[in-house]
């Protein structure tokens, strides 16, 4: 199956715009075809609003995120993997979902050194292999 990040982005994005909230994503500026200003990288991270105010041209398709704004009042066309989508919030309340690694991706908080045994379900762990969810607040 393809990802369903692309269409959790965009969902994620309309409900913190109908909620009257400034959407922002968390970028993992280190993966390959990432185009964002590196002034701004911080911890190999840069956050980023994607609300109408603050970019034009939003696009956010199967396979990237684009948008022209402005960084210290200098234009720039910014692209996004969207595996290197890490995040996407609201600003005001921090609702929104942070990503794991996709299917079948190795997963950078997995040393191997956790018990993959059983159903994975008990004291907080999950099958290996899957991406896990949560709730920014």
């Amino acid at each position: 199956m393809t990802s369903s990040r692309p269409y959790l982005v965009r969902a994620f994005n309309e409900w913190i715009l109908d909620n009257d909230c400034t959407p922002y994503i968390v970028v993992d500026a280190g993966v390959q075809g990432v185009q964002v200003p590196t002034e701004h990288v911080a911890n190999g991270q840069i956050v980023l609003n994607i609300s109408p105010g603050a970019v034009r041209g939003l696009v956010i398709g199967n396979g990237a995120l684009e948008f022209s704004a402005r960084f210290g009042g200098v234009p720039m066309q910014v692209f996004i993997p969207l595996q290197a989508v890490m995040a996407i919030y609201a600003k005001e309340n921090g609702e929104g979902m942070v990503f794991g690694s996709e299917p079948g991706s190795p997963d950078p908080d997995d040393d191997g050194t956790k018990d993959s045994g059983g159903d994975g379900q008990h004291s907080g762990e999950r099958p290996s292999g899957r991406p896990t969810l949560k709730v920014v607040k």
